[in-house]
C-alpha cells in the first residue's frame, strides 16, 4: 500500500474544514491538501523521472520549512517517488555529499540558493531543479499551478522505497537510511494507539520537516488521524505559547518537542498551569531531557512530559506511557517498547543480559528500516545474523519493562581499564548546584588511554569552580569515573535537532592531558 493512499484514506477529502492553521492565520482544508498534493503529483509525473538501481526516483528537498514543502513531500509519495529531505542549513561542500550519493532526479532548493545550487546540480546530473520558498513563492509552484488537481495515486507496496534520511552524521560521512513505506505506516499505526490520537485533538507543530520527529512522527500521526495542525515555520517559546494559549479553533491539545524547546518554554514566566490547562499531552524527544526540566515543567503546568527514543533508521521504538493505566511516566527512561517492536540488552558478545544489567541495545520489528543506500558492508554491521538492528546504543531494561540508556557506545569512555558511561556521570553533576547541564567524553590520557573530561553549562547567575566540582562528584562516584578536568562554556555544541555533538566536544578537549603527556614521555 501507498503510504500516501493511507493518509488520504484518513482526510475528509470533500471538506472544508480547517487540516492546518498556521501562524500567520492562513487555513488550509483537507480539500486543499488533496487538490495541493494532486497538482504537484501531476507536475512530478510529467517530468517522467527515472529512478536507479530498481529503485523509485528521489526527489530531494532542501527548502525552509513551510505547509508547501509538507505537500511536496506527500505528493512525492503520491506520484510513487522516493522523498529525501535535506536540512536547509546544509552547504556546498555537504550538499554536494547528498546528491552525489542519492543522486535523485529532482532537486528543490530555496530562491535565494539556486545560483550556487545549480553547477552542484548539474555536476551531479540531477535532471531538474526547481524553487521553493517558505511564503509560497519560487518556480515549483508556478509549474504545479498548470496541472489537474485531480490524480491518481501511483501503485507501490509496503516494501517499495518510500524515503531515504540521513543520519546525522556524528562520525564520519552520513548515511542514507531506507525507509519503506511499510516502514513509516506501521510506525505512525503504532503510535496512533499508543498515544490515543483522538479527531478532537490538534497538533501543534513547531519541529522542523527535515527530520524524523517533524516530518514523519509528528505529520503522519496528525494526517493518519484526520486531526489538525496548528503550524509555526519556526520555533520561538512566544510564538509557541501564544498558539497554545489562542482559544480559536482548532485549539491545540498535543505539542512534540526536543529538550531545547522545553527548556526555552520554562524560561518564559508565561508558561503555568492556566496557559496549558486543555492541553492534553506534550512528547519529548531527540535527545535526552535533563531530571531538573522535566520536574520543573511538571510542578509549573501540571502536565508530566512523554519521553520516548527512536532512530532515523527505525522511527520510535519505546515510549513512556499515554494513559495512567499503563503507569507512571518516569524520568530518565524512555518507556517501554512499542507494541510490535521487540527491544534487546546483549553484551559484548552477543549474548542476552539480565534485567538492570547494562549492554547493547538491539531492536527489531516491520518499522527498521531495510539498509544504507549503497553501502552493503555497513548494512550487514548493522545487523545481527539473527536479523536484528544493532543501533549503537548502550542501556539497560528494568524490572518493569522500562529502557534507560545509558549513552551511545562510539561514546563509552575506557579509563584504565573500566568502562565510564557519560549519561551517569552527567546525571550527577546536572544536580550539582548552579550546574544547568553537562557533558562528558573521553579524551587521550598518557597513563589511562582515556582521562574523563567534563563540560559544564552554568545556571543564570551561578559561577562554577573546577575544584569544588570535582570535589563534589567524587562524594558521588568511584574515582575512575570522576572527571580529571571540568570546564565551563555558555552552551554546548548541538546539532538541528538539540543532540550535543560529543564529537565536537572530543576534537575541542583533545589535548586537554598534552602536558601530561608530554611529560610522561620525557621520563620515560
Amino acid at each position: 500500500m501507498n503510504l500516501f493512499t493511507a493518509l488520504q484514506a484518513a482526510w475528509p477529502v470533500q471538506s472544508q474544514g480547517t487540516a492546518i492553521l498556521t501562524g500567520q492565520g492562513l487555513a488550509y482544508t483537507w480539500q486543499d491538501l488533496d487538490r495541493a498534493t494532486a497538482m504537484l503529483a501531476n507536475l512530478i509525473d510529467s517530468l517522467r523521472l527515472r529512478g536507479r538501481e530498481g529503485r523509485p526516483p528521489v526527489v530531494a528537498a532542501h527548502v525552509d520549512k513551510s505547509v508547501e514543502s509538507l505537500l511536496l513531500y506527500l505528493a512525492t509519495l503520491r506520484a510513487g517517488c522516493t522523498y529525501l529531505p535535506l536540512n536547509p542549513a546544509y552547504r556546498a561542500a555537504e550538499l554536494t555529499h547528498f546528491l552525489e550519493d542519492a543522486r535523485p532526479a529532482m532537486l528543490v532548493c530555496r530562491p535565494a540558493d539556486q545560483d550556487w545550487v545549480i553547477p552542484l546540480a548539474a555536476h551531479s546530473q540531477v535532471g531538474h531543479l526547481f524553487t521553493l520558498g517558505d511564503q509560497r513563492t519560487g518556480s515549483l509552484l508556478t509549474h504545479a499551478s498548470l496541472h489537474s488537481d485531480v490524480h491518481t495515486v501511483a501503485p507501490r507496496g509496503l516494501d517499495d522505497l518510500a524515503a531515504i534520511l540521513y543520519t546525522s552524521g556524528t562520525t564520519g560521512r552520513s548515511k542514507g537510511a531506507l525507509l519503506s513505506h511499510g516502514n513509516l505506516l506501521s510506525n505512525a499505526q503504532t503510535l496512533l494507539r499508543h498515544w490515543d490520537w483522538r479527531q478532537d485533538d490538534c497538533l501543534l507543530h513547531a519541529l522542523p520537516v527535515f527530520h524524523i520527529h517533524g516530518l514523519f512522527v509528528a505529520s503522519h500521526c496528525a494526517l493518519l488521524s484526520a486531526t489538525p495542525m496548528r503550524w509555526l515555520d519556526k520555533f520561538d517559546a512566544a510564538g509557541v505559547l501564544a498558539q497554545i494559549t489562542d482559544a480559536h479553533a482548532p485549539r491545540a491539545t498535543l505539542f512534540m518537542g526536543v529538550p531545547t524547546m522545553y527548556g526555552r518554554l520554562l524560561a518564559s514566566p508565561a508558561l503555568s498551569a492556566a496557559a496549558t490547562a486543555h492541553m492534553r499531552l506534550f512528547v519529548s524527544g531527540s535527545a535526552p531531557l535533563l531530571p531538573a526540566a522535566f520536574d520543573e515543567f511538571a510542578q509549573r503546568t501540571g502536565h508530566t512530559i512523554l519521553e520516548r527514543y527512536g532512530m532515523s533508521e527505525t522511527g520510535m521504538l519505546c515510549s513512556n506511557p499515554c494513559r495512567d493505566s499503563g503507569g507512571p511516566r518516569l524520568s530518565g527512561s524512555v518507556g517501554r517498547a512499542l507494541p510490535g517492536v521487540g527491544v534487546r540488552i546483549v553484551d559484548d558478545a552477543g549474548l542476552h543480559v539480565q534485567r538492570n544489567v547494562t549492554g547493547h541495545v538491539e531492536v527489531q520489528g516491520p518499522n527498521v528500516f531495510g539498509g544504507y543506500l549503497g553501502l552493503p558492508d555497513k548494512t550487514a554491521e548493522a545487523f545481527t545474523d539473527d536479523g536484528w538492528f544493532r543501533t549503537g546504543d548502550v542501556g539497560r531494561i528494568d524490572a518493569e519493562g522500562y529502557v534507560h540508556l545509558v549513552g551511545r557506545a562510539k561514546d563509552l569512555v575506557i579509563s584504565g581499564g573500566f568502562n565510564v558511561y557519560p549519561a551517569e556521570v552527567e546525571s550527577h553533576l546536572d544536580k550539582l548546584p548552579g550546574v544547568a547541564e553537562s557533558a562528558v567524553v573521553g579524551v587521550p590520557h598518557p597513563d589511562f588511554g582515556e582521562g574523563v573530561v567534563a563540560v559544564v553549562v552554568p545556571q543564570p547567575g551561578h559561577t562554577l569552580h573546577e575544584a569544588e566540582l570535582i570535589r563534589a562528584i567524587k562524594d558521588e562516584l568511584a574515582g575512575f569515573k570522576c572527571p580529571k578536568r571540568i570546564f565551563s562554556v555558555s552552551e554546548l555544541p548541538r546539532n538541528a535537532m538539540g543532540k550535543v555533538q560529543k564529537n565536537v566536544l572530543r576534537q575541542q578537549l583533545d589535548g586537554t592531558f598534552a602536558t601530561a603527556q608530554a611529560t610522561s614521555r620525557r621520563h620515560a
